[in-house]
């Protein structure tokens, strides 16, 4: 499979980047063709200024300035996020993404406003990992936006057939060193498995 890997965490020696060495790792030796999109390395602006959302209906005019991540969107036959969960939601820069590129035309067709169709069909698998400052019970209690995006809006734009994986390590200001290592694990298993 051809899997568009987005990567969200702006530190080179974070938890979160051992996260993806190990995650890298085990879809390589999945045999697939793996398109890492680290959005902090590749200075994307997640910023819609008044400009892009004037023509943001426009599809003759709205991938200006995108048309590289629309491509590689296109282009995957699976997508795995990885990122911090920040104020129980995706941080600035992938929120800015979603807000950016998954737009009219590129996911969403909005030429019968009415009817509304999805164009993301060429997505089969979607997969999140993701790290919680705080315990499970208190992201469920406040909706886990970050989960939803994953599981439930990204799933809804490949026309609800892609299938979906999340992983999340809650409460990770007081994780221990080997229950970080346990989730690595786990996220590597996952991947392998993917």
């Amino acid at each position: 499979m051809r899997i568009l890997y987005i990567y969200c965490h702006p530190l080179a020696d974070s938890f979160h980047a051992a996260i993806r060495g190990e995650a890298l790792a085990a879809l390589t030796r999945a045999g697939h063709e793996v398109d890492l999109l680290d959005l902090y390395a590749e200075n994307f602006d997640p910023v819609l200024s008044a400009d892009g959302r004037r023509h943001y209906h426009d599809t003759t005019r709205n991938r200006a300035g995108l048309e590289s991540h629309v491509a590689r969107l296109q282009a995957c036959d699976a997508i795995v996020f990885q990122f911090p969960t920040w104020c129980f939601g995706l941080p600035a820069m992938l929120k800015g993404w979603f807000d950016r590129v998954l737009m009219p035309g590129v996911s969403i067709d909005l030429s019968e406003p009415g009817s509304v169709k999805t164009l993301l069909g060429n997505i089969k698998k979607i997969a999140g990992i993701s790290t919680y400052g705080r315990p499970r019970w208190m992201a469920l209690y406040m909706g886990d936006p970050s989960r939803i995006m994953v599981t439930r809006y990204m799933k809804r734009l490949t026309g609800g057939t892609a299938r979906t994986q999340y992983h999340a390590l809650y409460h990770m200001n007081v994780a221990t060193n080997a229950q970080r290592r346990a989730f690595i694990s786990r996220v590597g298993e996952a991947m392998v498995r993917f």
